[in-house]
């Protein structure tokens, strides 16, 4: 029977239905990446509450037990985040660290002081463009959760700062130090509580405080 026949007899045509198109599943790991972006986001809220996994499941339209089928705890999706820092900023440390001096520069005292330098402005750059992830360097965003994950953001800038001491040494030496080991060591310990407060700063101006403001020139005090 023609539409125009079925109208004749009183019965409008209806829609023909289209067919759902199944729910695509995450692949593996996906979900996971999907919760550790979503707490980050919720992160860079400025002046945001404590995140909860009700507010965190509701942002991902899921269950608090969907949460849980990928981690055990909220504790171990911070994890999942210090893992993220630890990995990224190393990473690119090791490849500062890599990098041959620039053409002509045949001072290692130069060329490690110039090494700190780039290391502190990766640093704050990493922290401009993830600011979720320096509420958790700084430990504002794990006030009310483990005590574990706190001993694991000191012990990323005690690394740091052990980083930052070997590439000042040279440095100590090349001005005719006596106790080039002492110097450097100060220089270092200076640098990372520079840089921890930069951070700081920045999370608690609502990120309005750029951590890179008058960077080169700060550092250059220093080392």
């Amino acid at each position: 029977m023609q539409n125009d026949e079925i109208r004749d007899a009183g019965v409008e045509p209806g829609p023909v239905a289209a067919e759902a198109p199944p729910r695509k599943r995450p692949k593996p790991g996906e979900r996971r990446v999907q919760i550790l972006q979503a707490l980050a986001a919720m992160l860079e809220q400025p002046g945001a509450e404590r995140v909860t996994t009700a507010a965190l499941a509701a942002r991902l339209e899921v269950s608090e037990a969907a949460l849980y089928r990928h981690f055990a705890s909220k504790a171990q999706m911070f994890e999942g985040l210090i893992d993220f820092i630890e990995q990224s900023v190393f990473t690119l440390v090791n490849q500062i660290l890599e990098q041959a001096p620039a053409d002509g520069d045949a001072d290692p005292g130069h060329a490690g002081a110039q090494q700190a330098m780039r290391i502190i402005t990766m640093l704050m750059q990493f922290a401009e463009k993830n600011p979720g992830m320096t509420r958790v360097m700084v430990g504002d965003a794990l006030v009310f959760e483990n005590d574990r994950l706190q001993q694991r953001m000191n012990n990323f800038f005690d690394k740091l700062e052990s980083t930052l001491r070997q590439t000042l040494r040279p440095a100590a030496q090349a001005e005719g130090s006596s106790t080039p080991t002492v110097d450097a060591q100060v220089r270092a310990s200076a640098l990372t509580a520079f840089a921890v407060g930069r951070l700081q700063r920045y999370a608690r101006s609502g990120f309005r405080r750029l951590p890179s403001e008058h960077l080169e020139a700060s550092v250059a005090l220093m080392i």
